[in-house]
């Protein structure tokens, strides 16, 4: 694609238009221009070619599934050295200094680890369990779930373990045992669904909304915020959410169409629809912002 007439925001639109042509580690590179706006998405897609082209030539070409899972993990985690980042650190979702500093957060680990399996010929998807992105190895001999900050296989029982703070125990405990041991089989079963590119890509944008929301930076929020209305347009929350960055940063004209939009999808059921009314209405009552 021709990015040299396009701006960022517009480069990252371009690319999460369409299911089909989406491709998850471009995407996920170029969250980070949302910071670097020149940052060059070729030259992290040419650095991982690198690694994989580095991770083929120590395998045979006949390795079976298994060796290659075994070369992948020795390499990423034994000799490039990546390990668990801050999660409250934005370079630790930003794929290009995941690559630099070899520290990433789970679901950046992730789209890392994704793209060098693909290109040694494995099959995996990632999954956006609650708390700590995992990924899935399909293997001849069946699956593997994943911590893609170690490489290291995790049982069934410490799946569910993983689960259990998403789930509401007073009512677990009111189904009796055999009933919440299926409750809890059928939300393991529904998180080892794979998630789409466009999903990851929306967890890797909701770690960053939240950094910079606890860090009260409303520019930095906003940039993110218009990727994640780029990437998810009919997610009217998104609408509202940066409905009322705009607003924070005195851009009224804008915040009001954000959260007209919202009232016209949400529905009247709503919980906060009186409340998002009554501030749209008071921007609409304050007008456009006065230059002197």
């Amino acid at each position: 694609m021709d990015r040299s007439s396009l701006s960022p925001l517009e480069y990252f639109a371009a690319l999460v238009a369409d299911d089909d042509s989406l491709s998850l580690t471009e995407a996920a590179a170029a969250i980070a221009q949302a910071e670097e706006p020149g940052l060059d998405l070729q030259a992290v897609q040419t650095e991982l070619d690198t690694l994989a082209w580095r991770l083929r030539r120590r395998q045979a070409a006949d390795a079976s599934p298994l060796q290659r899972v075994q070369a992948l993990h020795h390499f990423l985690y034994k000799d490039l050295g990546f390990i668990a980042g801050d999660v409250d650190e934005p370079a630790c979702s930003h794929l290009h200094q995941v690559l630099r500093q070899r520290r990433g957060i789970p679901v950046s680990l992730a789209v890392i680890y994704l793209e060098l399996a693909g290109q040694i010929g494995l099959q995996a998807d990632g999954l956006a369990f609650p708390g700590h992105f995992l990924v899935k190895l399909h293997l001849p001999m069946g699956e593997a779930v994943i911590d893609p900050l170690s490489g290291r296989s995790l049982s069934r029982h410490e799946l569910e373990e993983r689960l259990e703070p998403w789930l509401d125990l007073d009512a677990m405990s009111r189904l009796g045992v055999e009933a919440a041991s299926g409750a809890l089989g059928e939300l393991l079963a529904e998180h080892l669904q794979p998630a789409s590119a466009r999903e990851i890509l929306s967890r890797m944008l909701r770690n960053l909304e939240r950094v910079h929301r606890a860090d009260g930076d409303p520019a930095r929020l906003l940039q993110i915020q218009h990727r994640q209305v780029a990437l998810e347009p009919e997610n009217w929350t998104c609408r509202r959410e940066r409905g009322l960055t705009l607003a924070q940063l005195g851009l009224t004209t804008e915040a009001i169409e954000d959260l007209q939009c919202y009232l016209d999808h949400a529905g009247r059921g709503a919980a906060d629809r009186r409340r998002i009314g009554a501030q749209l209405a008071a921007l609409r009552e304050a007008g456009p912002p006065r230059w002197h």
